[in-house]
């Protein structure tokens, strides 16, 4: 009795765990249709489950669990890792109102050692057209900033970056659910 009780517990658990991963980085949306993760599928597409652009082979977007949207991509010898995440989701309040915080974490493309000495900039153009500028900070080699999300919409991110000597730009968008 015991055995059967714990083979019925293992199948369980792996069929969940299956299912789980199955799921991952897709969503529900309000018609019963299924999101994958901010992708537009056109039907007879192929959703490629890597992580990455099948045509590109940049990086695709993903919002993880507790909201957290991630977008990695590599320009000019530089693996940018973004991730914007909502203020509250980190249990952080800001004093001039911002909602939502972007953080770049950056390595070399090569041998992915890390760059801790980069300085820039991002820019946020919300889906009325308005724009946020904001310096990132250096938080150990992690750059980061805070802006606010008022609407719903697609916001266009745009990261302006210089390493030594070198320039480089990362655009991406995020897609903001009130």
């Amino acid at each position: 009795m015991k055995k059967q009780t714990l083979l019925i517990a293992a199948v369980i658990f792996a069929l969940t765990t299956v299912t789980a991963m199955a799921m991952q980085g897709h969503d529900m949306t309000s018609d019963g249709k299924m999101d994958h993760g901010g992708h537009d599928m056109k039907s007879g597409e192929k959703m490629n489950h890597s992580g990455h652009d099948m045509k590109s082979g940049k990086k695709m977007d993903h919002t993880g669990m507790g909201g957290t949207f991630k977008h990695a991509a590599t320009e000019g010898g530089i693996d940018a890792e973004f991730q914007v995440m909502s203020l509250a989701s980190m249990n952080m309040t800001s004093d001039k109102g911002d909602t939502h915080h972007i953080m770049v974490n950056l390595k070399q493309a090569g041998d992915g050692a890390p760059i801790k000495d980069a300085v820039g900039k991002i820019k946020v153009i919300a889906p009325d057209k308005s724009e946020q500028t904001s310096p990132l900070k250096n938080y150990s080699g992690i750059l980061a900033a805070n802006f606010t999300f008022a609407q719903a919409g697609k916001y266009g991110v745009i990261c302006l970056l210089k390493n030594q000597d070198k320039k480089q730009v990362f655009k991406f968008w995020y897609h903001h659910m009130q």
